[in-house]
């Protein structure tokens, strides 16, 4: 099922285009017992949003007992901070719902692909309480996740950057202030949570830097982590079904999920 995240226009609205509908898609599991949750953002550069990094993953988080939902989020002409605001609002949305689906409130994560998951290491990073005074219920519920699996995913804007996402976030004349701010290896506290990472050592679009000055900079605030760096491969595989080495990430991540009381 297919719902769109905002009752009437989306916050930071701005155009009546396809993009501008941002909508979570439903893959509820059917449990008696409170469960966990995780929302899946696809990768596209900010400029769409990639099919096989929705479904088929939302549909293997299912086989190993998680609810998962699917995050159109709102992409280029769209600029920051749409994307970011569509994944607080999905995070608080599951949250105003868990006890009607059976999800723990505070078992709740994203994953995200490439420029998905630079946008959910901006909501592992910037996240707030929610807003009690609001009219609108589900805003009152807290943006951030409980665990985050962030995909070959671009992080940084200022270096070793994918100049498209970083473009079509921001613009092509964004400020060094700008950049920075998103530039998410610098906004790690001790309050991000704990982060699963992997990444092809020979990723030709987003270089495997990110993934490191991301891990170093958990590492330093002391969130606990896991970083999977396989030798070889090409960006955007998806589940990398096809790939022998770099298709073992399912089942490594579904063994830290486990760890963190996921599954």
């Amino acid at each position: 099922m297919k719902e769109n995240l905002w009752p009437n226009n989306p916050t930071f609205h701005q155009g009546e285009k396809d993009e501008e509908t941002p909508t979570i898609t439903h893959y509820l599991l059917n449990k008696q017992e409170q469960h966990c949750a995780v929302i899946v953002c696809p990768g596209g550069g900010y400029v769409r949003r990639a099919e096989h990094e929705g479904e088929p993953v939302a549909k293997w988080l299912n086989s190993i007992g998680i609810s998962a939902f699917v995050l159109d989020y709102r992409v280029a002409p769209s600029k920051h901070p749409a994307p970011l605001l569509d994944l607080q609002r999905a995070i608080r949305y599951v949250r105003h719902h868990a006890e009607e689906w059976n999800i723990d409130k505070q078992r709740i994560g994203i994953l995200g692909f490439s420029a998905g998951g630079h946008l959910a290491s901006t909501a592992a990073t910037h996240f707030d309480d929610g807003d009690k005074s609001s009219a609108d219920l589900i805003e009152h519920e807290s943006s951030r996740p409980n665990l985050a699996i962030l995909c070959y995913p671009v992080i940084s804007l200022t270096q070793f950057y994918h100049e498209g996402s970083a473009n079509h976030l921001l613009g092509e004349n964004a400020t060094l202030e700008q950049r920075q701010l998103l530039s998410n290896e610098r906004n790690v506290t001790g309050a991000t949570p704990p982060t699963f990472l992997w990444h092809t050592a020979d990723d030709a679009a987003v270089p495997v830097e990110n993934s490191l000055m991301f891990a170093q900079a958990l590492s330093k605030q002391n969130v606990p982590f896991e970083m999977h760096i396989f030798p070889s491969g090409r960006h955007g595989l998806g589940l990398a079904e096809d790939e022998p080495l770099v298709s073992r990430w399912p089942e490594l991540c579904k063994n830290w999920l486990s760890q963190q009381g996921f599954c």
